[in-house]
């Protein structure tokens, strides 16, 4: 009698493929969040308010799908963890309102400086001078800043005012990190989305209502593209990719979210870049990639991608 075929293993070349697949789709989908924003046809509070109101029932379901419990927590870690997710609903709140008012390639490197936030908290929090890679990655960072804005303010003070609300955004961001640091040992990633999400919706729609922005789209499709990009597509290959990579590799494939960004400006916006332009990001991006191999005694606790 014939044994039934057992399935197939994945092939050692597919098992190597499909972390890096992830790693790189998940870079590419979070860098085309800011189209999404630009394109959305609600304010962009409230755009960010449905990017995280319409990704939250997923992540539930993801979070029972995987047995994560979401009932039944201890008062204080959900506490923490809403008032972590208060913190990313006024990081989503600045980036947001930059998005506009600056091109889409700084926004998306100043709102990933939540690594660099981190590496300087890091040093204050173990009572240090930098050391090793440590100058060169603050260095990189200061003068790429220092780069970028000042062709920001070359072209308009409007968007160096885009520049600070992202850059704002990026250390928000890195207090949301901060904040959850304890909490994260505990939970599982899917539980602490949905957790942390439920602390930053309420926020972003007091935010929206307060601009009086218009909140219910007439298109809907940019708001769910934004949801399924950016916290479903996005955090969900990260999440999963990195398990798989070193830092060092996790740092190098941030670089791909302002070159995917600023391509989408370019060919949506007729957003130009300038070798000046792309002299800054490429040190912004190397200084993002020393602190993503810092020691991680010295940086306090570890960034991902917002």
């Amino acid at each position: 009698m014939n044994t039934p075929a057992q399935p197939e293993s994945p092939s050692p070349l597919l098992a190597r493929l499909l972390p890096l697949a992830a790693l790189l789709i998940g870079n590419a989908a979070l860098a085309m969040g800011p189209w999404f924003v630009r394109m959305a046809d609600t304010g962009p509070v409230a755009t960010g308010f449905w990017r995280i109101g319409l990704a939250l029932p997923v992540l539930a379901l993801l979070a029972l799908a995987n047995g994560q419990q979401l009932h039944g927590l201890p008062r204080r870690t959900v506490l923490a963890v809403m008032a972590g997710g208060v913190f990313f609903g006024l990081d989503i709140a600045s980036w947001h309102i930059g998005i506009g008012m600056t091109r889409l390639a700084n926004a998306t490197l100043f709102g990933n400086a939540g690594s660099l936030v981190l590496m300087v908290w890091g040093f204050i929090a173990w009572r240090r001078l930098p050391r090793g890679q440590e100058w060169p990655a603050l260095a990189a960072a200061l003068i790429g800043a220092a780069v970028l804005m000042g062709r920001s303010f070359e072209i308009s003070p409007r968007t160096l005012m885009g520049d600070l609300f992202c850059l704002t955004a990026g250390m928000l961001y890195a207090g949301y990190l901060l904040i959850l640091q304890d909490a994260r040992k505990g939970l599982g990633s899917w539980s602490l989305l949905t957790w942390s999400c439920l602390g930053s919706v309420p926020v972003l729609l007091i935010i929206a209502l307060l601009r009086n922005e218009a909140i219910m789209p007439t298109s809907w499709t940019p708001v769910i593209g934004l949801a399924i990009s950016s916290q479903l597509i996005g955090q969900g290959m990260l999440v999963y990719a990195l398990r798989h990579f070193s830092p060092l590799v996790i740092g190098i494939a941030l670089l791909c979210q302002p070159a995917v960004a600023a391509m989408a400006g370019w060919i949506s916006f007729g957003e130009v870049l300038t070798g000046v332009d792309l002299l800054g990001i490429a040190l912004v991006g190397s200084a993002l990639v020393l602190a993503k191999v810092t020691p991680r005694g010295a940086r306090g606790a570890r960034a991902k991608a917002d």
